[in-house]
């Protein structure tokens, strides 16, 4: 099951409509385009050298915020948009734009796909964020909830190129490209939506604009 898979059967999208004022197929549309561009902006970021602010981040979202189902009550909204910012950088309101114009189980010229999309933004960052975190350091047998370690044995620059073990930036970098690469692949509840697949939306819609952030 890919990350898109993943991520989206984790989250209530019934609360998440009432939530936020739309119907849940429109939140499930909307959500299957805001995390392929979250997961792409995290891809592009740690391609472009910012995988040491990128660890950081997941140090501090290493939770259960997925295990059993997302609790919304449990979602920081605020720490949301500022994760946003580092991933888009001056490009997020772009970025919503674009995703917002896929026209999300809305009629035309509604808007609602553009405020519904920058509605999950910072909802939605949070989550990817923890999924990613649980991903990396769950390969170093630190997932759950546990602060990553630091150590000799764990180096965050060194170990696969000379080949020991693959350090905490080559681990990221492998993780966000089967989750990025994943995304390509469609979910099957948002095939018959009419929406791009995961793919073209980081490839062709956005473009450039990913990895906007922080470096």
């Amino acid at each position: 099951m890919s990350a898109l898979d993943d991520i989206l059967g984790s989250l209530p999208i019934d609360q998440l409509a009432d939530q936020l004022g739309a119907s849940p197929g429109q939140v499930e549309a909307a959500s299957a385009a805001v995390l392929p561009a979250l997961l792409g902006g995290l891809q592009a970021n740690a391609q472009d050298g910012g995988t040491g602010s990128i660890l950081e981040a997941l140090g501090q979202h290493n939770n259960d915020l997925l295990a059993g189902g997302v609790d919304l009550s449990q979602i920081d909204t605020q720490d949301g948009a500022a994760i946003a910012g580092h991933i888009f950088g001056d490009q997020q309101d772009a970025v919503a734009n674009q995703l917002g114009q896929l026209g999300i189980g809305v009629s035309a010229g509604s808007g609602l796909g553009g405020a519904l999309v920058k509605k999950l933004i910072p909802i939605l960052a949070p989550i990817v964020l923890s999924y990613i975190a649980n991903q990396v350091f769950g390969k170093m047998g630190q997932g759950g909830g546990s602060a990553p370690q630091t150590s000799p044995s764990l180096p965050t620059n060194q170990g696969g190129a000379s080949g020991g073990a693959p350090s905490l930036d080559d681990l990221l970098k492998d993780v966000l490209g089967q989750a990025a690469g994943g995304a390509t692949q469609q979910p099957q509840q948002t095939q018959q939506s009419g929406l791009p697949s995961g793919g073209s939306i980081i490839t062709d819609i956005l473009g450039g604009l990913l990895g906007g952030g922080r470096r």
